[in-house]
């Protein structure tokens, strides 16, 4: 928990430099981790393909990319 709120300080600091579509997919990219740390994987894994979808371009979609390959090789 406490790593969270660290995580959602440093996004707070650092997404008013941000393009508002830049701020969704790191907001949907922090919902995805979230979910993925509470073991919620299907839903994790829907929000990472969305974000790919919507902001295919974004460093979140190069990270949601990275999440997915590691949970694809992590599946049992």
């Amino acid at each position: 928990m406490k790593s969270m709120l660290i995580t959602m300080l440093v996004l707070a600091a650092l997404l008013p430099g941000c393009s508002s579509a830049e701020k969704q997919a790191a907001e949907l990219l922090e919902t995805a981790r979230f979910e993925e740390k509470q073991s919620n994987i299907e839903h994790a894994t829907k929000l990472y393909k969305e974000i790919l979808q919507k902001y295919p371009s974004s460093p979140a979609a190069q990270e949601a990319t990275a999440r997915m390959a590691d949970l694809a090789r992590t599946k049992p």
